[in-house]
């Protein structure tokens, strides 16, 4: 809505209407993670301990959420006008235009599965709580911002630099600011 005031100035309920589109990842996890936040305030609970538990669940949904960008012939990539490269997984046909493109759901798709599991290896071996959070923002934030640079469909705010990108360079930063927050809270505690 911020990026695109001139669609919904004149009727802010328009909002509300999601069979239209405009839901964005970005804003369900901030929703999340405000509601986590809240819930571990109320019961008592270890914040970073139950982001651990569930962020886990959130990479295999967006994983699987994709596919729903296929079956909605969306969020494809770069027009494919080589015959030799028209073939899933690397291109997707879009009825619609009756083009073959670049399958960019399909790679977020399969990148989320690879940082499902390189996060399930890892958290073993992680000596205290908390650095799967971070690890999920840096992954999937490398992630966005590199399948981004290939959809066409992106809200840019200026030439080849779309709005995703840089929601995914200031995750990238949140990450990395949390791994540093979490290193001195134990530090502290230690």
């Amino acid at each position: 809505m911020l990026f695109e005031w001139e669609q919904y100035k004149d009727n802010l309920l328009s909002v509300f209407q999601i069979n239209k589109g405009g839901l964005a990842i970005y804003g369900g996890i901030l929703g999340g993670v405000a509601v986590v936040l809240i819930y571990c305030k109320v019961k008592k609970l270890s914040f970073w301990s139950l982001a651990d538990t569930l962020i886990s669940s959130l990479v295999l949904g967006q994983a699987i959420g994709r596919w729903g960008n296929f079956v909605n012939q969306e969020a494809y990539g770069n027009l494919i006008t080589n015959p030799d490269l028209q073939f899933f997984p690397y291109g997707v046909y879009i009825e619609e235009l009756g083009q073959w493109h670049q399958a960019t759901f399909f790679y977020e798709s399969a990148l989320n599965t690879l940082l499902l599991i390189a996060m399930l290896i890892s958290y073993p071996h992680f000596r205290k709580k908390g650095y799967l959070l971070p690890f999920y923002m840096i992954g999937y934030g490398v992630i966005r911002c590199f399948v981004e640079g290939l959809r066409t469909d992106s809200l840019y705010l200026m030439p080849g630099v779309c709005v995703p990108q840089v929601l995914s360079g200031c995750l990238i930063l949140l990450g990395v600011l949390l791994v540093g927050i979490i290193r001195r809270r134990q530090d502290i505690q230690a």
